[in-house]
């Protein structure tokens, strides 16, 4: 059986960046949604997996990234989104979730064939992310509301791409099915 999994890119942040001031009013705007997300993967067995840079540290673990982030600059944007013992953590280096990381094998093991994005930042990671799942033939969903970004044009630039280049379904958040009853998780 397929499954669709909710891939959250790099929101556990220390906004400790250049662009970070331009960036958090977009994920404040997004955290809800990112939220309503989290619960509704949840809540349908879907398996929520978050991709998050290492922020150069070769080190770190996802603690060592969740507690950095907790004692970053703002707390309040990664407190509501901590991943739960369910959830799976992946570590990148680069701007795609899938560069020299396991989350294909991951995917495959899971037998995920659908994709969830959701996260930041929508013209570069995100962006990326999806793209590296097409060539995987794998389906990419955005919910334009769950995706935070720097520049407001780049990153409608980057949605229209990631539709009509990748095929990505751009669509609110009611519309995202994550494929199982309510309550019962997938085996």
């Amino acid at each position: 059986m397929e499954r669709t999994a909710l891939v959250v890119i790099d929101m556990l942040n220390t906004y400790d960046h250049p662009d970070a001031d331009r960036l958090v009013p977009s994920v404040r705007e997004a955290l809800p949604v990112v939220e309503e997300l989290l619960r509704r993967a949840r809540a349908g067995g879907a398996p929520v997996i978050y991709v998050n840079d290492n922020f150069g540290q070769w080190r770190s673990h996802h603690g060592e990234l969740l507690d950095e982030a907790l004692s970053g600059r703002h707390p309040e944007l990664v407190r509501p989104i901590v991943p739960d013992d369910d959830s799976l953590f992946v570590v990148k280096a680069r701007h795609s979730a899938f560069f020299e990381t396991p989350l294909a094998y991951l995917l495959s093991q899971l037998q995920a064939r659908r994709l969830v994005l959701c996260g930041q930042v929508t013209e570069q990671c995100v962006l990326y992310s999806a793209l590296d799942a097409h060539i995987r033939h794998l389906d990419v969903t955005v919910c334009p509301q769950a995706v935070a970004h720097i520049d407001p044009e780049l990153s409608d630039a980057a949605l229209r791409m990631m539709e009509r280049n990748m095929g990505a379904t751009i669509c609110p958040v009611d519309a995202i099915d994550f494929g199982e009853p309510e309550g019962k998780p997938a085996p």
